[in-house]
C-alpha cells in the first residue's frame, strides 16, 4: 500500500496548483481502480492541520470540516483514526492545539495516562494533567 504526504493532500484540498491537482486526482482514481487504498499517516495529519492553519489562515471550524472529511475518505486508509478521530473532537472543543489533542490521544492509546503538560490549554484536555500548580 502507498502513502500520502502532507504535500500531496494539501494539493488535493486546497487546488492551488492545477498542474499537481490533475496528479494527485490521478494518482487516487489509479488507486481506486486497483482498489488500493492509500495510507496516511499520523504525522501527516499533524503536518497537514499546520499548513491549513499557518499557511493558508483556515480557521478551527474550517480545520475540523476539513480534517474530518480526510478522515472518512474510503480510499484512505488513516493510521490511529480513532485517536486522531478523538483528538479533533477535543481539538473542537477545548482551547488546547490540535498537536496538544493528539499527543493525548495517542499516549492514551498506548495506554499511558495521563500525558504531563506545563501548557495550561493542554491541561484541559481529558488525559491530561498540568504539573505543578
Amino acid at each position: 500500500m502507498a502513502a500520502l504526504d502532507t504535500n500531496i493532500l494539501v494539493r488535493l484540498l486546497v487546488a492551488d496548483d492545477a498542474e499537481q491537482l490533475v496528479r494527485v486526482r490521478t494518482l487516487i482514481q489509479d488507486a481506486i481502480e486497483r482498489e488500493e487504498p492509500l495510507f496516511v499517516p499520523v504525522s501527516v495529519f499533524l503536518e497537514l492541520e499546520w499548513v491549513l492553519r499557518s499557511v493558508y489562515r483556515l480557521g478551527k471550524t474550517d480545520i475540523v470540516a476539513t480534517l474530518s472529511a480526510v478522515l472518512s475518505t474510503a480510499e484512505l486508509v488513516v493510521e490511529s483514526e480513532a485517536g486522531l478521530e478523538w483528538a479533533l473532537h477535543q481539538y473542537e472543543n477545548t482551547p488546547a492545539d490540535f498537536s496538544d489533542c493528539l499527543h493525548v490521544a495517542l499516549a492514551e492509546a498506548a495506554g499511558h495516562r495521563p500525558l504531563w503538560t506545563f501548557d495550561r490549554k493542554a491541561a484541559r484536555v481529558d488525559g491530561a494533567q498540568l504539573l505543578g500548580g
